[in-house]
């Protein structure tokens, strides 16, 4: 895949473009099913580890496509973890429960991905748990207009079989890796690894941004 350097602020944009529906003829697997799964509704996964914030790009692209007149949902999977009793059940820095148990995929499935399938109901929760303070959080359901998008973020979204009309993975090397993760957090960094021999999450999205340096990020798309 051959990158380009971009701007974070043009890259929202052509993203923002690029969520079907579109003329197709570009993107790969999102043009392979132009109309998506039938359904009123589009789903993007932006993945990354924290310290390639893949939620501040999903702001972004949510006013981009608002500007667009397109309605649209960010949703943060730190909001889906499991409670500390599961998450901490072999310490609290193990790395291959960070990787395997923390995020409540389940309760992703349930609460924010079903209810945007073609006959679903658009009612979406848009975070479930507090990790911080080990809680639900007790938000209200959010309605997704038809049409609307909903831009899920997160760490080790793509290999969960989780439905996407655009998949972004937002790459950093183990160095720019380490050299960004708090120190706090840096136990992490075995996960990553996993990850990225495991899933190879560059191969397995429709985009690929270059993040390694902030300040100057690149990117590609997968060949149709």
């Amino acid at each position: 895949m051959r990158l380009a350097a971009i701007t974070w602020e043009r890259l929202a944009g052509e993203l923002a473009v690029g969520v079907p529906p579109r003329p197709p003829g570009a993107w790969g697997r999102v043009d392979e099913a132009p109309a998506g799964d039938g359904g009123p509704w589009r789903r993007v996964l932006i993945d990354g580890a924290p310290a390639a914030e893949p939620g501040a790009l999903a702001d972004k692209v949510a006013r981009e496509l608002r500007v667009r007149g397109r309605a649209a949902l960010v949703v943060g999977a730190a909001g889906f973890l499991r409670p500390a009793s599961l998450r901490f059940e072999f310490g609290r820095h193990d790395p291959d429960a960070y990787y395997e148990r923390w995020l409540d995929t389940g309760a992703l499935w349930r609460e924010v991905l079903t209810p945007l399938d073609p006959d679903g109901t658009g009612r979406v929760l848009p975070d479930l748990w507090d990790a911080e303070r080990d809680r639900a959080t007790r938000s209200d359901y959010v309605t997704l207009p038809p049409g609307g998008v909903l831009l899920l973020h997160g760490a080790f979204l793509l290999g969960q079989w989780f439905p996407a009309d655009l998949a972004v993975h937002l790459a950093l090397s183990p160095a720019a890796l380490a050299r960004r993760t708090a120190e706090r957090l840096r136990w992490t960094l075995p996960a990553f690894a996993r990850y990225e021999a495991e899933v190879r999450p560059a191969d397995a999205a429709d985009v690929v941004v270059r993040a390694d340096d902030p300040r100057r990020p690149a990117w590609g798309t997968r060949p149709a």
